[in-house]
């Protein structure tokens, strides 16, 4: 392991897209962590996110890991370039010329990914944490760590996305390809779910759509993308504006989207070693 650690320490060592990108992620990730901390001004209205009870227990836990979340994409960039890089210039195929097996390449990669997962995961734990106890409205101990699985949840996400894109960009090898064929995933994702609730719900009463939205299995929560972002759903309906427009909070926890995640990262780690095996370099 150290020896494959080694490895990618010294390949990207040099590698300035690498290192901008790393810095930059984590910077914005503990900025954005303390957001809630400011004052905005929207159509007039000032709205501060501590008072909403963005910092509160136990929903601080579900608050900022959905809010960093959004940033994964610097971190798959890194990813991106990291192995794109070796396929354009030719240094994958230098290693396996002086030794380095294939399985050896897809560990190498692994580990970088579950380093930057766990540093991640870490950061948003220390900081979530720390932000709670000094700003949460709610002490109470049973309280505190109720909704902690929000980290467990945000590892896996971000695990799942960067496998993701390792095999996308071993698949295509050109970063410019890879960011494409992320965005047309995308783009089909949002249609075929879009389709499906709509033939699920098209002639219902209102009162029936949010129960069948509610409570209907969809198929396209099990998709790669859905299934990721399923894990940490959308928190605006915590804030304390939304509770005095009436809208209501509820959350069942995604079971189906966790285990879709852990079915899909088995799926990119084999699909990725089986192209390895498969091509000609």
């Amino acid at each position: 392991m150290m020896k494959l650690l080694k490895l990618e320490y010294y390949k990207n060592l040099n590698y300035r897209p690498f290192k901008v990108f790393t810095i930059l992620y984590f910077a914005i990730l503990i900025a954005l962590l303390f957001i809630g901390l400011a004052e905005f001004t929207i159509f007039g209205s000032t709205i501060n996110f501590k008072e909403q009870g963005m910092y509160d227990f136990p929903a601080i836990w579900h608050f900022t890991t959905w809010s960093v979340a959004l940033l994964k994409i610097f971190l798959g960039l890194i990813i991106v370039f990291s192995i794109s890089q070796e396929f354009s210039n030719r240094m994958f195929k230098q290693n396996t010329i002086d030794g380095l097996s294939r399985e050896e390449f897809i560990g190498s990669k692994l580990i970088t990914i579950t380093i930057f997962t766990v540093i991640s995961t870490v950061i948003v734990f220390g900081i979530t944490l720390f932000l709670g106890k000094s700003y949460s409205t709610v002490t109470d101990s049973e309280m505190v760590f109720k909704e902690i699985f929000f980290i467990g949840n945000y590892f896996l996400k971000l695990f799942t996305f960067f496998c993701f894109f390792m095999f996308l960009s071993i698949l295509l090898r050109k970063s410019i390809f890879v960011f494409l064929a992320f965005f047309a995933l995308w783009v089909a994702e949002l249609i075929l779910g879009g389709i499906e609730t709509f033939s699920k719900v098209s002639g219902m009463q209102e009162a029936q759509r949010n129960e069948v939205l509610q409570n209907e299995f969809f198929f396209s929560k099990l998709l790669p993308l859905e299934s990721m972002s399923s894990l940490i759903p959308n928190p605006m309906l915590r804030l304390n504006m939304a509770k005095m427009m009436g809208l209501k909070y509820e959350f069942t926890y995604p079971t189906e989207s966790l285990i879709a995640c852990l079915v899909w990262c088995a799926i990119f780690i084999v699909g990725s070693y089986w192209i390895l095996k498969k091509r000609d370099w």
